[in-house]
């Protein structure tokens, strides 16, 4: 049994909260928070576990194994350098923190520690993903041409980070598994509508080698809440939906090329494809349960994460040069 430790009990706080309390493998021993209300609910819920205000109390405590760390984006650096300092396993929520220096900090100190370093990135445990991998890398697949993500609501607003350091690392962390390589270039455009401080929506373009192209819509003021990704291949087309219960995944058996045969004008000549419309069965489970699985199976063998130290901080640095982006209204920004 592996005792945790929350920090942090806001929104996504309390479904970790949930999660590390039903599962066998794990007991939720203390939740820290600085929101006394947070606490109290906290004590409503799960009357077993222990409550405090301060996260440096959990540092010290021995009987505390790992720790998770779900506060506002803008604290993930600090409490997150302190817990590994500690010698403490930790998961953070993503973004791993909003610098490429400090996420690169991060996993340098993990390694020093020889402790384990996880990044919350979700989708990344999610089935419906692991199969739109499996279709983009099948051979009848073809080339991936391009890439397309939405992901909208109305509501939800942070005011710790824009909507696009809170929604695109989704993306950019699916975008980046599936292509299997980090952009190298990134163009964002975006607005502020209902602050004067950070972006409400974003268009975003990434570049990937060999003329693959990335695009993600991020928005907070959207009505229509999207969760889909596209993958469009030489041969065939991918959709996943998050928000479809019936079909997360469609496969589009549909494809256009060159046939390489030359007609009497001197021009190429297309081949059309029209094929089925398939929708495969995916295993259904709780992505977040499975993060939170993996973690605790992690720190239990030493095991190296999926989203390990180093895969959050390349999230990161493709999230930094989307802002530098931002700022220069959309002028292109190498990925370093």
């Amino acid at each position: 049994m592996i005792n945790i430790g929350l920090i942090g009990c806001g929104y996504w706080g309390m479904n970790y909260a949930r999660v590390f309390s039903e599962l066998r493998e794990s007991r939720l021993a203390a939740v820290c928070d600085a929101d006394s209300k947070r606490l109290f609910e906290v004590n409503r819920r799960y009357p077993g576990t222990a409550t405090l205000n301060h996260y440096q109390d959990l540092l010290t405590n021995p009987e505390i194994d790992a720790l998770v760390i779900s506060t506002p984006a803008t604290n993930h650096y600090a409490v997150a350098k302190e817990c590994l300092e500690a010698g403490k396993p930790i998961l953070v929520e993503k973004p791993l923190c909003l610098e490429a220096g400090e996420a690169d900090r991060l996993v340098e100190i993990a390694e020093q520690k020889q402790t384990i370093l996880m990044v919350g990135h979700t989708f990344l445990y999610n089935p419906a993903v692991h199969k739109l991998k499996e279709y983009v890398d099948r051979d009848d697949f073809g080339p991936v041409y391009y890439l397309q993500a939405a992901r909208t609501h109305l509501g939800l607003v942070r005011n710790d980070v824009n909507a696009m350091w809170d929604l695109a690392p989704h993306d950019v962390s699916i975008f980046n598994y599936l292509t299997g390589e980090t952009p190298q270039w990134v163009s964002v455009a975006g607005s502020r509508f209902l602050s004067h401080d950070r972006e409400d929506f974003v268009f975003a373009t990434l570049g990937y080698s060999n003329g693959v192209l990335g695009h993600i819509h991020a928005s907070w003021i959207d009505s229509n809440k999207v969760r889909t990704i596209v993958v469009v291949g030489g041969n065939k087309r991918v959709v996943f939906d998050d928000i479809n219960p019936l079909e997360k995944i469609r496969v589009f058996e549909k494809g256009l090329s060159i046939t390489g045969e030359v007609d009497s004008y001197g021009e190429f000549q297309l081949q059309l494809r029209d094929g089925d419309i398939i929708s495969p069965k995916v295993e259904t489970s709780e992505p977040l349960k499975n993060q939170c699985k993996h973690f605790l199976e992690c720190v239990e063998t030493g095991a190296k994460p999926f989203s390990d130290g180093r895969n959050g901080a390349e999230v990161v640095r493709v999230m930094q040069a989307m802002q530098a982006s931002v700022a220069k209204q959309g002028h292109p920004v190498e990925v370093k």
